[in-house]
């Protein structure tokens, strides 16, 4: 073998280790999570020190969100922003949706002194996708699936607030309970990416499709009927609140993503801008 083409042969092996590393990525950063949320809960059981609790609640509330972004981010699509816009879509994009629904539920609220299901999935879905399209103004070199990226990173940073909130309100009613907050933490982080991140990566990726492509009239459309789709799911979960009600309805919301993801990559492989279809 000569030396050009063992230098050929190493970058390609070079290049399948660093696509295999992006694409696993996600199961060291969920592993680790979970083995320092462990440890933070040993911690606190053994010395009782209230210190220990916002970095538990924390880091129970983050570790599976962060996998789900690293997940996606690891997909082969053609993303044009990077992990540190996704990183500030997140923190950003959580607490800008969070607060912005959290004035909006209160104001309808005292309002209506009512609050229906509908209209806190309008105002959360509307709130979560402020982040996605200050980032689509922002950036010049637009790819549909980036539209993706930041979406579930937009989801994933207010899902991550928003179960910090219910973490800390179930700590003070159950007057310190460890267990019912680790149960509420567990269930809420597997959850999250079938819910919150799942709904705001649709309409975030069809949001861009729509921008980016050729036919932005059709793309406006489809964004709009992906728009009333999430509301409803999200008004569905709020509504039955029951197990049953959210296997059904993360299955309906994941497998959503995935088509949108599928015709994402097909798009990419064609060099076809393609908006996502539910």
């Amino acid at each position: 073998m000569s030396a050009s083409s063992a230098r050929n042969a190493t970058h390609r092996a070079d290049r399948s280790l660093a696509a295999a590393g992006r694409h696993w990525s996600w199961a060291a950063v969920l592993g680790v999570g979970l083995a320092l949320f462990w440890l933070l809960r040993v911690a606190l059981i053994s010395t009782g020190n209230p210190n220990l609790v916002p970095s538990l609640i924390f880091l129970g509330a983050a570790v599976v969100p962060v996998a789900f972004v690293t997940f996606v981010a690891g997909r082969r699509l053609d993303f044009g922003v990077g992990p540190g816009i996704a990183a500030v879509t997140a923190l950003v994009g959580g607490v800008l949706g969070v607060a912005t629904a959290g004035v909006l539920e209160y104001r309808a609220l005292l309002a209506t002194h009512v609050l229906p299901v509908v209209v806190v999935g309008l105002i959360e879905e509307a709130a979560k996708l402020l982040m996605p399209l200050l980032v689509l103004l922002a950036v010049e070199d637009r790819h549909p699936a980036d539209g993706l990226l930041v979406g579930v990173a937009a989801g994933a940073g207010f899902a991550v607030l928003e179960t910090m909130g219910y973490a800390f309100v179930a700590l003070v009613d159950s007057g310190g309970d460890l267990a019912a907050v680790s149960g509420l933490l567990v269930i809420r982080g597997v959850l999250s990416p079938a819910a919150h991140m799942a709904w705001t990566g649709l309409t975030s990726a069809a949001l861009w499709s729509a921008a980016t492509g050729a036919r932005r009239g059709r793309g406006f459309v489809v964004f709009a009927g992906v728009f009333v789709v999430t509301v409803a799911l999200h008004a569905a979960w709020d509504g039955f609140a029951t197990t049953g009600a959210y296997v059904v309805l993360g299955a309906i919301s994941l497998s959503l993503l995935v088509v949108s993801t599928h015709l994402l990559a097909s798009a990419r492989a064609a060099r076809v801008p393609l908006a996502p279809v539910v």
